[in-house]
């Protein structure tokens, strides 16, 4: 179970411990994602982000205009748990540039607003969490921790506020919430219907054998 840790102070580095971390890193990394010093200082790389999201989320087809507007190109479904995205991007980009961009990767509708991206630690055979703030810059924490997803991951997950705030959700979006509800609903309806179809098959099966004349 992840166990919510206070947020680290941050800790800058001069122009020279940039260049010594990045290539550090770039000789740790096994899977060819290396980082790139420009020559004004700012420095390129990939994170990866696990999306770990329980409610449905609302997509556009690539040719729907405009963003969060009601479009009948639009589909709402729940995402597979644990799926994992790669972004490239620089030192200068904040938490919530990040999301913005991971949700326009995958034509995703719903409002940056609604997530929040996270940091997973693991020390000492326990996981930590720890939400970031927007302004944050998550290729800077990447750097620092290295290349290795055990001592520093990222995950992107809906705002915890307790109860669901529906009011913060479009028209369309809750009516997609219900279709998908609707479903679900079906889907188990039918499945306890085959479930006693087939128990009643064996009761009478059973019956017939017991009945029969003998």
């Amino acid at each position: 179970k992840d166990v919510q840790k206070e947020r680290e102070p941050h800790v800058y580095l001069s122009k020279e411990e940039v260049k010594e971390k990045i290539q550090s890193y770039n000789s740790s990394v096994t899977d060819k994602l290396k980082m790139t010093l420009n020559a004004n200082g700012i420095y390129t790389g990939f994170i990866k982000v696990q999306m770990e999201l329980c409610r449905p989320i609302t997509v556009q087809s690539s040719q729907s205009q405009g963003r969060y507007a009601p479009s009948n190109q639009e589909a709402a479904f729940y995402l597979p748990d644990g799926c994992m995205n790669t972004l490239h991007i620089s030192s200068t980009n904040t938490v919530r540039e990040v999301i913005e961009a991971l949700l326009k990767k995958f034509f995703v509708a719903d409002n940056p607003a609604k997530f929040a991206l996270y940091k997973r630690c693991h020390k000492e055979d326990q996981v930590y969490t720890c939400k970031l703030s927007d302004r944050e810059h998550p290729l800077y924490l990447r750097l620092v921790a290295g290349p290795k997803t055990e001592m520093l991951s990222f995950v992107l997950r809906e705002h915890e506020t307790g109860e669901v705030m529906w009011e913060a959700f479009s028209i369309p979006e809750l009516q997609n919430f219900l279709r998908i509800l609707d479903k679900e609903e079906n889907d188990q309806l039918q499945i306890l219907k085959n479930r006693y179809t087939a128990y009643r098959g064996k009761l009478e099966e059973a019956l017939r054998g017991v009945l029969k004349p003998g």
